[in-house]
């Protein structure tokens, strides 16, 4: 079995490192959460996503630069070179353990959704009909499975595409039927800030959920061809993505119908094209729901695997990790997102109405403390280039320094939230094992590698 760890292949195209950022960005986060933002925030969320957007534009060209600059080297290896072992360690299962729940958030939204259409089917098992694709799909070679998300990411960029362009059709009464005046909705039921620059700020949390995923190049550029020209046009493309997948959408949302009727019990998406009684447009749109946070899903797999693959190399995961099968893929790591998976399963039976919303949480704060330390380790990496590479963060050190303090706050301000105290307990309580795993792995790695002085002695 030894002979059969090898090195992960880098059989990602261009096309598919693009659309798997996309990927990442774009599930429940918008699809589902987006129902979580606008009852905090109403329609003034759109700049929740705007400021949001500007942070994850400078994590984003922090992590390409550093990248380029290291080749061959994802997010761990750099927060490594930055900071050592210990805060390496850290991120690496903080990671780990964001994306692992993200997954179990996709999976069971993927059966939500599908309840939509099998209302009698316990969510559990069509959330466990869902997970058998999805893991089938990640047992084949990268570049099959860079293939199969490149076109499960065109679904669901060209139905929101087609939701943007009938949204605006529907805004401006050109189809007919309904008329509908958006000007109201907009203005009515509270304002477009019905609870004020603080409801904005509430909603920073779910909307970090949503784009994180982004920082998924991180994780795909050792198995990137050619990354130095290829992320550097991700990272570029990053903000009309986030003012055409996010802004717009829920623009829509709210002219279409008033933000206050958004249930939650299904996808805003498919609400607001029930009640414009376009024939088959709300199946349409659920269909698309589905293949969306299957994607998120998938990629999500593909993180999970990768990281423990990396953190093994590293000596900070047991060295089994480090098996791959014939078609280049970690297999014990995806067997263990797969036992979580199990686990996720278990908790929707027990609670199906509550967990999504509780697991949703989570993430944000985790993606919140991974985007800072990629800010902080480029901040100490930049004065260690042999050469700056020719794309690099503008403003240098200051619009850094502007993330990383505005992320830190985010996270601080969460923290002490009241409405949060069930996803900020579970961060402390997993920052702190991480904290004292990460020295008690550190000292076991000391002393496997000090020398056997009666073996020398003898020798």
């Amino acid at each position: 079995m030894e002979n059969r760890q090898q090195d992960l292949k880098r059989g990602l195209l261009p096309r598919h490192v693009q659309f798997i950022a996309l990927a990442g960005m774009i599930g429940t986060g918008i699809f589902k959460g987006s129902s979580d933002t606008l009852s905090i925030a109403g329609p003034g969320v759109v700049f929740a996503y705007l400021l949001g957007g500007l942070l994850l534009f400078i994590v984003m060209s922090a992590l390409a630069e550093m990248a380029i600059a290291h080749p061959n080297s994802n997010v761990q290896h750099l927060i490594d070179k930055a900071f050592g072992f210990h805060v390496s360690f850290i991120a690496g299962w903080l990671y780990w353990i964001n994306w692992t729940i993200v997954i179990i958030v996709e999976i069971l939204a993927a059966g939500s959704f599908l309840q939509y259409w099998f209302p009698a089917i316990p969510l559990w098992l069509l959330s466990l009909l869902c997970a058998s694709f999805i893991f089938a799909i990640n047992f084949v070679q990268v570049k099959y499975y860079g293939e199969i998300e490149f076109w499960f990411a065109a679904i669901k960029i060209l139905a929101l595409t087609a939701f943007i362009v009938l949204g605006c059709l529907l805004l401006t009464n050109i189809i007919p039927g309904q008329t509908i005046d958006a000007l109201s909705h907009y203005t009515d039921h509270g304002g477009f800030f019905p609870h004020g620059i603080t409801g904005v700020l509430s909603a920073l949390l779910v909307v970090m959920f949503s784009y994180g995923g982004a920082e998924l190049i991180g994780v795909a550029v050792t198995e990137t061809k050619n990354a130095e020209q290829v992320l550097p046009k991700v990272v570029k493309g990053t903000m009309w993505r986030v003012i055409l997948f996010y802004m717009l959408p829920m623009l829509i949302i709210c002219g279409l119908m008033p933000w206050d009727k958004v249930t939650g019990e299904n996808s805003p998406f498919v609400q607001v094209l029930d009640m414009t009684g376009l024939p088959g447009a709300a199946h349409i749109m659920n269909f698309v729901l589905v293949t969306a946070v299957l994607s998120a899903a998938n990629s999500g797999v593909y993180a999970t695997s990768r990281m423990l693959y990396s953190m093994a190399q590293n000596g900070e995961a047991p060295k089994a990790l480090l098996k791959v099968n014939k078609q280049g893929v970690p297999i014990i790591g995806l067997t263990i997102a797969a036992i979580c998976i199990i686990i996720g399963l278990f908790l929707a039976y027990i609670a199906p109405g509550q967990i999504i919303s509780y697991l949703m949480s989570i993430p944000g704060f985790t993606v919140l403390l991974l985007w800072i330390g990629i800010c902080l380790a480029q901040l100490k990496l930049r004065f260690r280039y042999q050469q700056i590479p020719a794309f690099h963060v503008k403003g240098f050190p200051y619009l850094t320094s502007f993330a990383a303090l505005s992320l830190s706050s985010i996270f601080i301000s969460f923290l002490f939230n009241q409405n949060n105290w069930i996803g900020s307990a579970v961060c402390l309580v997993t920052l702190c094992l991480l904290i004292l795993f990460s020295f008690i792995v550190k000292a076991k790695t000391k002393q496997s590698n000090k020398p056997n002085n009666r073996s020398a002695a003898n020798l």
